[in-house]
This record gives C-alpha cells, sequence and structure tokens, in this order.
C-alpha cells in the first residue's frame, strides 16, 4: 500500500493523521493541506466503516487508532453509522481553497458527504 510520508517519521506521521481523522469527524470539515486530506480521508471512511459493522472488535479497532478519544467513537458508531447506513464508502469531500501564503501550499476542505 503506498502512502505519503508527510515529511514525518512514522509516530508523528500516525499522531498527525489520527488527530486529523478526530478533527474531521467531530467537526464534519476541516482545512488543511491537499497531501495531509487526500492521506486522512481513507482513515476517516476506515472509521466509518468500522462504526456500520458496530461489532466489539470494530469499536476496539477505533478506539486504538483514535488514542482511546471515547467520544469520537461514539459519535462514530451512534451517529456517523446511522447516517450512511445505506452508502457504500465515499463518505468524505475535498474541495480545493487556494495556495497558502507563506509556503504556497494548495489549502483544501474536506468534509463528510
Amino acid at each position: 500500500m503506498a502512502y505519503r510520508k508527510l515529511g514525518r517519521n512514522n509516530q508523528v506521521r500516525r499522531s498527525i493523521l489520527a488527530g486529523l481523522t478526530k478533527d474531521v469527524i467531530m467537526h464534519e470539515s476541516i482545512i488543511t493541506t491537499e497531501a495531509r486530506a487526500k492521506e486522512v480521508r481513507k482513515f476517516v471512511d476506515k472509521m466509518i466503516t468500522y462504526g456500520k459493522n458496530g461489532t466489539l472488535v470494530s469499536r476496539r479497532k477505533a478506539l486504538a487508532f483514535l488514542h482511546n478519544d471515547k467520544a469520537v467513537v461514539a459519535k462514530v458508531f451512534d451517529e456517523l453509522a446511522k447516517k450512511y447506513e445505506n452508502r457504500d464508502g465515499g463518505y468524505t469531500r475535498i474541495i480545493k481553497i487556494a495556495e497558502r501564503r507563506g509556503d504556497d501550499a494548495l489549502e483544501v476542505k474536506i468534509e463528510l458527504v
């Protein structure tokens, strides 16, 4: 599986992606760079799929990835799983905004559909 390194080592990258995943789930949209948004999309979709499964194993996998944040996992399993029960994937949308002023990185808005 190919993935973006985001200029970080493995532990830092995993922590960044977990934090961005939590933010997308809780706020339902965030603004970040395009590379991070494309990478975090995979994990948001995986968390919602875990919620749709609804098993104890799925809940524990979600808790392990999201650093035991029970509020986020509860939202995934209670609200988002019901919202997307008839949808087979594609739970996020990426909208391009503009280049960031300091380093010209393309900023995008990633949101739940």
